[in-house]
């Protein structure tokens, strides 16, 4: 019997199954292949690479929101078709992120904002609330903005702990004793630790299961964001241990092939009992008149209030759906293959400088990477890669600006920039990286196609410097001299109207124009 055949029968049908439908699925896609003109007159298919950012948007899932749209009507009704099936449709959506969690009757999933910024805006306030008497935070220095500055404005004290080193001398996941250390000096003041999953920077992941046995172990909360993580690695809120179990748990829609869904909380419910919900109006109340009103006693309807954003939240359930059938098992195992390929093959490029441990044996870390070349500055070099080669990236700071000054050499060892930092910089002088980030429609041909176009830059910097100049007033933005891309040229609102009005005045019906 062939070899291949010998190792096939080894795998079990259904993980066979699995991959045939993340292979059938992977690239459904909505503008993966959009094809813009670049700076040298070549039309190129873009190549995204900016997942950490957004996610594009998985076609499967938004065709079952659209076809749900023809049932359209709010909710907070049963008494005509569209309302209760739109209600029904709400209520699994809810499920579905319960589901993805593996999150029992314990927890309650709710809706709010755009992203995690509402979610742990909102959660901070909720646990301030709740034990005043704990006014201390303890994070990390590699959190995005949105796992920080929250628990500044709404608890009181946050404390930032480092990040490790690995054998090579580059960052690694939080400092487990620092850590450690943190939470038994402020143990009778700690409310919750706030960690990520991973970070959006490195890509590096933290074990926060061994960070919830630490925080319970003093009576506090631990707190994840796993914006950067849900669309990467599985989760369990309760991993069979109670000591282990996360008490809260946020995510964004946007970053989970989902564009246009709603931020995503899923906590404990006991956290919520005896607190006014955060916001009130419709929808989360039994009673009122001119001088009083009571609120709904079940979760979440109490804690959403005002009209659901229904397409979004019932587009993120059949997304999240759609990924449990494929197996967060098997996506995370494809991404480290290819993450561990794009380290590999950026490495090998001179005068390239990757930040974060890129020893997977060593750090485990989900698809995102970063780092700057020596000779052109990030601004320029994102910008010669989109314009010259179609590859989208994102450059500065990630909206994580004490980490990235960290690991820049900026900041001290406790993320303190100097007062320097506050002024206006030279676009040239403003800190920052290049980041890549991979999404479940990268490939190979992806990271050799941004490998080549780096080895280009490196080999001709001078070339890349003489069609760039600053942005004046930018945060390190660059743009090439003499080509310009316009976006109204592409797109445009007012053009897309004018072609509905055109069509209607020669004669095309309304089904011509579906999406």
């Amino acid at each position: 019997m062939p070899r291949s055949s010998t190792f096939a029968a080894t795998i079990p049908q259904e993980t066979i199954e699995r991959r045939a439908l993340l292979e059938a699925l992977r690239f459904q896609f909505l503008g993966l292949h959009t094809p813009y003109q670049l700076a040298d007159g070549r039309q190129a298919r873009r190549i995204y690479l900016d997942s950490a950012a957004s996610n594009l948007l998985w076609e499967p899932p938004a065709r079952i929101a659209y076809q749900a749209l023809q049932h359209y009507a709010n909710t907070h009704s049963q008494l005509h078709f569209g309302a209760r099936i739109m209600t029904a449709l709400y209520a699994e959506a809810h499920q579905a992120v319960l589901d993805f969690l593996q999150a029992d009757h314990r927890y309650t999933a709710i809706f709010c904002g755009y992203g995690v910024t509402a979610c742990l805006n909102r959660i901070a306030r909720v646990l301030a609330r709740r034990r005043p008497e704990r006014d201390v935070v303890i994070t990390t220095i590699m959190e995005h903005h949105a796992n920080d500055l929250p628990h500044r404005k709404h608890v009181g004290r946050v404390v930032h702990v480092p990040i490790e080193k690995d054998p090579d001398g580059e960052a690694g996941k939080v400092d487990m004793s620092q850590l450690q250390e943190a939470i038994a000096r402020y143990a009778d003041r700690l409310n919750y630790v706030a960690i990520t999953a991973a970070s959006n920077v490195t890509g590096i992941v933290n074990p926060v299961h061994e960070i919830a046995r630490m925080a319970h172990a003093v009576g506090a909360y631990i707190v994840v964001d796993a914006a950067q993580s849900a669309a990467h690695l599985p989760l369990a809120v309760d991993p069979g241990e109670p000591a282990a179990a996360l008490d809260v748990v946020v995510l964004s829609g946007h970053k989970i092939y989902t564009p246009g869904s709603p931020g995503v909380l899923v906590a404990r419910k006991e956290l919520f009992q005896g607190q006014e919900p955060e916001e009130v109006g419709g929808g989360i109340v039994s009673f009122v008149d001119t001088t009083r009103y009571e609120i709904l006693p079940h979760l979440p309807e109490r804690e959403e209030a005002g009209t659901p954003n229904l397409p979004g939240a019932i587009a993120l359930g059949a997304t999240l759906q759609l990924l449990q059938q494929i197996g967060m098992d098997l996506i995370a195992e494809e991404e480290r293959r290819l993450t561990q390929y794009a380290l590999d093959r950026l490495s090998r490029i001179p005068r390239l400088h990757l930040y974060g441990s890129h020893r997977l044996e060593v750090a485990e870390r989900i698809g995102v990477i970063t780092f700057n070349l020596y000779d052109l500055p990030h601004g320029l070099v994102t910008a010669a890669l989109n314009d010259y080669f179609g590859i989208a990236v994102r450059n500065e700071c990630f909206c994580a600006q004490p980490f990235v000054r960290q690991l820049l050499g900026i900041a001290d060892a406790e993320g303190r920039a100097p007062d320097s930092c506050l002024d206006t910089c030279a676009p040239r002088a403003q800190p920052g990286m290049v980041r890549i980030s991979l999404g479940l429609y990268n490939t190979t041909e992806d990271i050799d196609a941004v490998a080549e176009a780096l080895t280009d830059l490196v080999q001709r910097p001078h070339f890349y410097r003489q069609q760039y100049e600053p942005v004046p007033g930018s945060r390190g933005d660059w743009r090439h001299r003499r080509f310009r891309f316009r976006p109204e040229t592409v797109f445009s609102l007012q053009e897309a109207v004018q072609q509905i009005i055109n069509d209607f005045r020669n004669g095309a019906t309304a089904t011509d124009t579906q999406p």
